[in-house]
């Protein structure tokens, strides 16, 4: 069966991991039936920092405003069964973890939550103070994955891109897609 996925991307900094993120879907796209981007407004502000070359929206997704409750996603019936958040600050995190449902990421969350779906949200900040690692040990509780965005180093990788797709791909390896990336003792 192929996903339904609600990709927020949130506002700290890290949007290079959310566009090879969308690339790797795009890769992908055999896999999901359904990819819903909504993006906060420090996302898109930041997008025009990091990305700069790369439109968001020429990966073909479908794009909401934050401010639209009428995304199919902002209800349960929907059916959407995976939600990204990537990069994730520590604000968004605490209005997650505290059903704060102010905005459509927020709510998109809120409803993931209640449907026991699942939820990956990426960290991308540090240090983490203890009220973060309070709000990540809460929201593990709650069964959500916290998957901070720290690139592994295993395959002597040359270039950022490809340090970076170290995260990208244990994301979409937690959310349940097949890829074929590096992997542990395996050539």
């Amino acid at each position: 069966m192929k996903k339904k996925v609600v990709f927020a991307i949130g506002g700290s900094s890290g949007a290079r991991y959310a566009y090879l993120l969308m690339k790797r879907l795009a890769e992908i796209s055999d896999q999901w039936e359904k990819v819903g981007l909504v993006m906060s407004k420090n996302a898109k502000l930041n997008w025009s920092l990091e990305v700069k070359e790369t439109s968001y929206e020429s990966f073909g997704f479908d794009i909401y405003e934050n401010n639209d409750f009428f995304a199919p996603f902002a209800s349960g019936s929907a059916k959407y069964d995976t939600m990204i958040v990537c990069p994730c600050s520590m604000g968004l995190l605490a209005r997650i973890r505290t059903g704060i449902s102010n905005d459509l990421i927020t709510r998109a969350a809120d409803v993931i939550l209640k449907e026991r779906r699942k939820l990956i949200l990426v960290p991308r900040e540090a240090p983490y103070s203890t009220l973060h690692l309070e709000n990540m040990h809460k929201l593990s509780e709650y069964g959500v994955i916290i998957c901070p965005a720290t690139p592994s180093f295993y395959h002597a990788q040359e270039d950022l891109d490809a340090v970076l797709y170290s995260v990208v791909d244990r994301v979409l390896d937690l959310a349940g897609f097949e890829i074929k990336t590096q992997r542990w003792s395996e050539e």
